[in-house]
């Protein structure tokens, strides 16, 4: 693997990440299923449903989610703010990807914290289209990663619009762009008449999580598997919330427990580990890989992506980063109808 077109001027070390990320083993391979084929027309679902559970950040309350056929993308309703128009999911829209990615449209209060555990199912399960009301910014956090909403979604089934043939793209050229502690992210176009989304994803962390990669095309069984990931938090990030942290109104009301999160201290996970596959777990990649980079693609709002990204340590920040330059630059381009 060689690199791209820079996207930035951070490659001072990108050599050297390059080579570690290629040394680093593959945990664990899920190719698509042969006799699955990506969709030819747009989809939304069959009809509504709900899925509530503890808010995230305002502890003690709960958090609904209203899922609603549609025509129109992805949009975000609150509708607490009845004046407000919905926030549609582009990265067009992003306020900010510094902890989660925060999206937010209109006036100062209409926004949606930590979307990309919904705007995943996006690109994720194939759902092109829908509306999704809620009464406040904050969505709920639920036990098993995202798997509510995806069992919510795959029950309420999908329907393809056949006047709405779906759009497939890919970047025009091979791209990468770096980040800090030796991070980046490297996008490969699609071989033509190729329309699956091949991904690779490696981690680093210097806690019991340690080295990590996974790869897999996405298909709704990858992602599905992929979903079951809780997020993850290193133990001194628990100490603090539980001491210092009291004082911050946004740390104090966190409604994470040691059920909706895992929780890894330098040697050893302080709660029971998920998603062992051959022994070690798997969670924290695969929450990386489906519910933050998938979620970050899925901001992309013309239609589906293919080609080949892989991503190495990094994070929001640089996911956005790399959906905003491809949008500034001109990358995007169709690929050839199958």
């Amino acid at each position: 693997m060689e690199p791209g077109r820079l996207l930035n001027e951070q490659t001072i070390a990108l050599d050297r990440s390059f080579a570690a990320f290629e040394a680093l083993p593959v945990d664990q391979r899920i190719p698509a299923p042969e006799n699955w084929r990506p969709a030819r027309f747009e989809t939304t679902i069959a009809k509504p449903f709900e899925v509530a559970g503890p808010a995230t950040y305002h502890k003690g309350s709960r958090s609904t989610l209203s899922f609603e056929p549609s025509a129109n993308g992805w949009e975000l309703d609150r509708s607490d703010l009845p004046e407000q128009l919905p926030i549609q999911v582009d990265v067009r829209n992003v306020w900010t990807a510094t902890r989660s990615v925060v999206l937010r449209s209109g006036c100062e209060a209409n926004y949606v914290r930590m979307s990309e555990h919904i705007i995943a199912h996006r690109l994720g399960l194939g759902l092109d289209n829908v509306r999704i009301r809620m009464a406040t910014g904050d969505p709920p956090l639920f036990h098993v990663g995202s798997m509510p909403i995806v069992e919510g979604i795959l029950a309420a089934g999908l329907v393809e619009d056949s006047t709405r043939p779906l759009a497939y793209y890919t970047v025009a050229e091979p791209v990468t762009l770096a980040g800090p502690h030796g991070s980046f992210l490297h996008f490969e176009p699609a071989h033509p008449g190729d329309a699956l989304l091949h991904l690779d994803v490696g981690i680093d962390f210097p806690t019991a999580i340690g080295k990590q990669r996974i790869q897999f095309d996405l298909c709704p069984e990858a992602f599905t598997y992929g979903a079951h990931a809780r997020t993850n938090c290193p133990r001194k990030e628990v100490l603090f919330a539980m001491t210092l942290g009291k004082l911050f109104a946004d740390i104090r009301n966190l409604g994470y427990t040691r059920e909706n999160i895992l929780i890894a201290g330098k040697n050893r996970y302080m709660n029971e580990p998920k998603m062992l596959h051959e022994g070690k777990s798997l969670e924290a990649v695969w929450h990386r890989a489906c519910l933050d980079l998938v979620a970050a693609l899925s901001l992309f709002r013309r239609g589906r992506i293919a080609g080949r990204i892989s991503s190495y340590k990094a994070g929001h920040s640089l996911d956005c980063r790399l959906m905003t330059l491809l949008e500034i630059h001109g990358l995007w381009c169709p690929i050839l109808e199958r």
